[in-house]
């Protein structure tokens, strides 16, 4: 399962070490590179992404600062010359801090971790509806529907109403399975039967695909 990334480095020498670096382990898979936290700011709002590399010491806006202002923020890894800020990093749940100039093994250590996270989390979530928590199996759900302050969660054979925005559980979800085709509609791309006009078929299903949406689903999409 692809982990998304982006990294968040002013520095042209140390996106370089970053890209090479990520480049080179199979379950990485590197979305974009900013410049700066308000370019990844922008970028994020229209992207699902699951892991930051975020530099901390950069101009307008630290990276520190701008984690903090992130509602539901990606998991991160720091990235910084100064150890200083170290503390401050591992406050803020961090998933390692590589302090520059860091070598190859020390990034597979750290990266290493959200890998294994992510095998646990990814399996299974847990929703309550009805009054009622249930576990269901990520792989299971073939779309989430938004209906107001709600969204329908539909498997196979049933669906689950759940208190819960659609943006939110986006969040939660690995972005290399799901994908935001409308704006009332996110699905699983493992279920996808085939694509007609504005139109997406799961299990007979017809999902509206959104023209917003619909040039980046089809040209990130692969059979």
């Amino acid at each position: 399962m692809k982990i998304h990334c982006i990294i968040i480095d002013d520095e042209p020498s140390s996106q370089n070490v970053l890209k090479s670096f990520v480049n080179k382990i199979d379950y990485l898979d590197l979305k974009h590179i900013c410049n700066d936290a308000l370019e990844a700011l922008d970028y994020l709002k229209k992207n699902a992404i699951d892991l930051l590399f975020l530099d901390i010491n950069m101009p307008q806006l630290s990276g520190i600062s701008f984690y903090k202002s992130l509602q539901n923020p990606p998991k991160v890894i720091f990235t910084t010359a100064y150890s200083e800020y170290a503390l401050d990093g591992f406050e803020l749940n961090a998933i390692d801090y590589l302090l520059k100039p860091f070598s190859f093994e020390r990034f597979v250590k750290a990266v290493s971790k959200i890998k294994d996270l992510k095998n646990k989390t990814n399996n299974s979530l847990i929703i309550k509806s009805n009054k009622k928590l249930h576990q269901i199996k990520i792989e299971d759900i073939l779309y989430i529907e938004s209906i107001g302050d709600y969204i329908k969660v539909h498997l196979e054979t049933t669906f689950f109403v759940v208190y819960k925005t659609l943006k939110s559980i986006y969040k939660e979800l690995p972005a290399s399975i799901f994908k935001q085709v409308h704006k009332s509609f996110i699905i699983n791309k493992n279920k996808l039967e085939y694509v007609e006009g504005n139109t997406v078929i799961i299990n007979s299903n017809k999902i509206p695909l959104g023209q917003k949406f619909k040039k980046d689903f089809l040209d990130n999409f692969t059979l």
